[in-house]
């Protein structure tokens, strides 16, 4: 039976160059395939807030209280079974000039976060790649998004394969949720050295790309 590949996307720091920006920036794709088993356990937690007098109405890392955040992490860990998790990260200051304008950066960087990402979840019953990103991110450069996107997926999936991209506000997917959670763990270990959330979902990291660490990637 042919089944789906479904990738949801989420970014960590911001396109901030000068100094007052964060360090680096992240970009995350995190790959499931039905069922999706995580959310049963999510749904059931948000309401178990709810009760408890907590109006949860979504899970957003940096945004959740630490008691939350930490149950959070906990269910995820838990339940890492069939999830992959790559990510692209980008110390800002070693970008070259020509390459922070927002319709270069941006679509370069996730055109290497897919490029990892595909070339490792190729499997013979997947017909269709659904990737679903944050609608808020990235309205500013949709177009750019899309254009990276497609010409990744153009050039990385297997002839006959179909592909969609939607732009979903995080709040009606949990698996917008849960790549918000790992990019979170992801960026926290770069930019504050913190790995305490990363360790937490370490087993689940397929890929963890740091373009210019080498200093042997270029853009122009």
């Amino acid at each position: 039976m042919n089944e789906a590949l479904y990738v949801f996307l989420d970014e960590s720091g911001n396109l901030d160059f000068s100094v007052s920006g964060t360090r680096f920036f992240a970009l995350t794709g995190v790959s499931m395939r039905r069922p999706f088993r995580l959310n049963e356990t999510l749904d059931s937690y948000k309401y178990d807030l709810l009760e408890q007098g907590v109006e949860q109405e979504y899970f957003h890392c940096s945004e959740d209280n630490p008691r939350v955040r930490g149950h959070v992490f906990d269910i995820i860990s838990n339940g890492l079974a069939g999830i992959h998790v790559d990510s692209v990260i980008v110390e800002k200051s070693k970008t070259e000039p020509a390459l922070r304008a927002d319709g270069r950066f941006y679509p370069q960087m996730l055109g290497h976060l897919l490029g990892d990402l595909l070339a490792r979840s190729s499997h013979p019953d997947t017909d269709e790649v659904i990737i679903i990103t944050d609608s808020l991110p990235v309205q500013k450069r949709r177009r750019a998004v899309e254009k990276a996107i497609k010409v990744t997926l153009a050039n990385m999936l297997p002839e006959g394969t179909r592909y969609r991209i939607a732009h979903h506000d995080s709040r009606s997917h949990y698996g917008l949720q849960i790549a918000d959670y790992c990019c979170w763990a992801v960026f926290r270990k770069h930019e504050r050295g913190d790995e305490t959330a990363y360790n937490r979902i370490n087993s689940a990291i397929r890929t963890e790309s740091d373009i210019f660490r080498d200093g042997t990637r270029r853009y122009y």
